[in-house]
């Protein structure tokens, strides 16, 4: 028996939209400000405990002023996992499989993660994937791995290590569809941002901390924090409320495509034309997505 599952409202699906498109802008720009950090002395742990801390200490600071409640019993518990075993273990599958492969696949391997939270996401609800939904996923696939560009070369651990990074991502945004609307997205993104800071923060005292040597590290540091990971997750939660995990998953592959414009915007990197082929494709399919009233029965 399938569950049938009603396709949100046009305004509501363009507004789901908007969320995630705004999400994927801001996750897009970090590799921008994580070179700037990166340059004036910043390490991984250091960079990743300040970015989780400066945005969950931020976050708390609005719920408070706007009299938010905070999440309770299992919701609560499901949240602090996503953000301390979730978030912090899919960043470290990702930074570990730079190590042993090359950033193309390893970036190729995360980006995954739509096909496998829109099978996934099926399954779960027993229903049908609509022919428009994989054409849709299969078309940013493709676009992704040639706007990624660059060698393919990796040993067998760093594609597992790339796999594991996509695999952990997919189940923290099942998870945090059904956890986030009862949570709701400021609240759900606070739990997770101090719980992966707090994770992060035993990191850093084992190996010492590596801060920013100048204000234009902190500027970085700081923009990580606020643009590139408080705004970004909680416009992901926002637009996943209003369009589920697969759609959400697949329109957020935007996010290389605005790494790569803005890389070679500010950071003068090269623009092959594979690469603006590869864009172009992403860029067509989640128009498609987004236009489309794709039902979910």
């Amino acid at each position: 028996m399938t569950t049938a599952i009603l396709a949100p409202a046009p305004a509501v699906r363009l507004a789901g939209v908007a969320c995630i498109v705004a999400s994927a802008t801001a996750f897009g720009a970090m590799p921008i400000f994580g070179k700037l950090a990166y340059a004036d002395g910043v390490d991984v742990p250091s960079l990743l405990f300040l970015r989780f801390g400066l945005a969950g200490a931020l976050m708390v600071v609005v719920m408070r002023v706007r009299g938010m409640a905070w999440p309770r019993g299992r919701n609560l518990l499901l949240l602090v996992a996503m953000g301390g075993l979730g978030y912090v273990g899919q960043s470290f599958c990702y930074f570990a499989a730079l190590q042993y492969a090359s950033a193309g696949l390893t970036a190729l391997l995360l980006y995954l993660y739509p096909a496998i939270v829109t099978v996934l996401s099926a399954v779960l609800a027993r229903r049908r994937l609509s022919p428009m939904r994989m054409l849709a996923v299969l078309a940013t696939l493709f676009g992704t791995g040639l706007a990624v560009g660059g060698s393919l070369a990796g040993s067998t651990l760093g594609i597992l290590l790339g796999a594991t990074a996509a695999l952990i991502y997919s189940v923290y945004i099942l998870v945090g569809e059904r956890v986030t609307p009862v949570s709701g997205a400021m609240a759900s993104a606070t739990v997770i941002m101090l719980a992966a800071a707090l994770v992060c923060g035993l990191a850093v005292l084992v190996r010492g901390p590596a801060l920013p040597g100048s204000m234009v590290g902190w500027a970085a540091v700081v923009s990580i924090a606020t643009l590139s990971t408080a705004v970004a997750v909680i416009t992901f939660f926002a637009g996943m409320a209003r369009l589920g995990a697969a759609d959400a998953a697949t329109l957020s592959t935007l996010e290389p495509v605005v790494s790569i414009v803005l890389a070679a915007m500010f950071l003068d990197e090269a623009l092959g034309q594979w690469q603006i082929v590869g864009g172009a494709i992403v860029l067509g399919a989640v128009i498609l997505l987004a236009r489309s009233g794709d039902d979910r029965g």
